[in-house]
């Protein structure tokens, strides 16, 4: 198969490029994994946590070459260090919560008294991860860890728009001999993703809903569970009872983090109309306090867009919005610096819930902002969407926030905060509509998803039966 060229998200050079795997390696990668696999299982949880504690000190001491990587990859700094941080959590988080989760359960006595049940967790031998280019590392990782700890062989597919960290995390790995064989990593595009699908018995995908789509077929017709998580188009309410400086601040963070290139980015704004007027000033006085990380990527807090096709679906969005009648309060234009694309703070008001911009997910730093009513009225515009990953209200106490929480068709609300999803990892929640499929990846019972409970019942002699009991057959 050809080379594939990758993209400098920073210079728009395209100055590396990956080898896709071929089905015949992917097919030799997997025997591989599938014949190691046993060996991790007999491990137990603790032992396989033991093996995960040591992979985290490696990566710790070999944290500079991976972050390096990382930078290049995506074109930011502080994120990619979060990455890292977020990695190492998961993996103490796992080690820790697995083995308690794992733990084998008691026999117990059977409705019928003189069976007893006993159970058995099975994990499947090879899991596949399909991970998307926003959060390379954190997201390769983020459902193989769990997988590792469940017992299964890991095999994962990054993105080939932001690949250069597998080299130096591959060199991580090497170096703790109870993993190595049971983690892959191979290279490639969409193909390489849909072939992977056909060699492993459990598959999670990170990406957008069209290609979600083609995913979970394609796992349904091989009778294996897919857990897909996918696009958002996180609402935020703003009650007029909240505090505005705490919302404005929180709502500019969320929307513009990373680049706004987050599933669980804020991307539409309801605000309650007394107080609309002076938070818009707020959001805009604060948006226009963040600073482009150009010429050096430590210069300022927002980085490049690193898809360069995203940057054509922001630029799609901005002119319909423009075009039904929105106004464009700061920001606005895709600008080319040094070869890279980038989107400064955009705020937008006059907008409506037809546009692209309030619908269809953005992915980039983009603030539209619209005034509300009733408190009915909120709950049903934040609702109305294809979409229910997550969601934020932020209100003048706890009460009246939560129970406009309850009411928000999302699979996590923060409430007088944003965006909590990407740091609360205990809390189990699974997407609503279009936002994904499957059980939850977050949680202590996420480890969980990746075997399958096998139930052994006995007959037991010892137990004498009742008296209604006669050969089967009841009196």
């Amino acid at each position: 198969m050809p080379a594939l060229p990758v993209r400098n998200p920073r210079t728009g050079l395209y100055d590396y490029q990956l080898d896709p795997a071929t089905p015949a390696e992917l097919s030799a990668i997997s025997a591989q994994l599938r014949a190691a696999q046993p060996a991790w299982e007999a491990l137990g949880p603790s032992g396989r946590a033991e093996a995960l504690r040591e992979w985290a000190a490696v990566i710790r001491r070999q944290r500079d070459a991976l972050l390096q990587t990382l930078i290049v990859d995506t074109g930011r700094v502080w994120a990619s260090g979060a990455e890292i941080d977020g990695v190492l959590a998961n993996l103490e988080r796992w080690a820790t919560v697995a083995p308690q989760m794992l733990e084998p359960v008691p026999p117990r006595r059977a409705s019928i008294p003189f069976l007893e049940i006993s159970s058995q967790f099975v994990p499947y031998p090879l899991v596949g991860v399909i991970a998307p280019w926003n959060f390379p590392l954190l997201l390769s990782l983020l459902d193989a860890i769990p997988a590792l700890a469940a017992g299964c062989a890991v095999i994962i597919k990054p993105s080939e728009v932001t690949p250069r960290f597998v080299d130096p995390l591959r060199q991580t790995l090497a170096a703790v001999p109870a993993l190595a064989p049971v983690v892959a990593f191979v290279q490639g595009a969409g193909e390489t993703g849909a072939a992977l699908i056909e060699v492993v018995d459990c598959l999670c995908f990170t990406g957008s809903v069209a290609t979600g789509r083609k995913v979970a077929e394609a796992a349904a017709r091989r009778f294996i569970p897919a857990y897909l998580e996918l696009g958002g188009k996180d609402p935020a309410i703003v009650l007029a009872s909240a505090d505005l400086d705490q919302a404005s601040s929180g709502i500019v963070w969320g929307a513009t983090a990373n680049t706004g290139q987050s599933c669980q980015s804020v991307e539409r704004v309801y605000v309650q109309r007394p107080v609309f007027e002076e938070f818009v000033r707020q959001v805009v006085a604060k948006a226009e306090q963040v600073r482009l990380a150009y010429p050096d990527p430590n210069d300022g807090e927002l980085g490049p867009i690193i898809f360069e096709r995203q940057a054509a679906i922001l630029e799609e969005h901005l002119r319909d919005a423009s075009a039904r009648g929105a106004r464009i309060l700061t920001g606005g234009q895709i600008e080319r610096l040094g070869g890279g694309l980038w989107l400064r703070p955009t705020v937008l008001v006059d907008v409506t819930p037809a546009m692209k911009v309030m619908r269809e997910e953005s992915f980039g730093p983009i603030i539209p902002l619209m005034p509300f009513d009733t408190v009915e009225e909120a709950i049903t515009l934040a609702n109305d969407s294809d979409y229910g990953l997550s969601a934020n209200v932020f209100a003048g106490s706890r009460e009246e926030g939560e129970a406009i929480a309850r009411r928000l068709q999302a699979g996590l609300v923060s409430v007088n905060d944003v965006c909590l999803s990407a740091f609360v990892h205990e809390a189990e929640n699974e997407p609503f509509r279009f936002s994904g499929l499957g059980r939850s990846r977050m949680g202590p019972t996420a480890v969980l998803r990746y075997g399958r409970p096998k139930a052994i019942v006995t007959n037991v002699p010892a137990i004498k039966p009742p008296w209604w009991y006669d050969g089967g057959e009841r009196c």
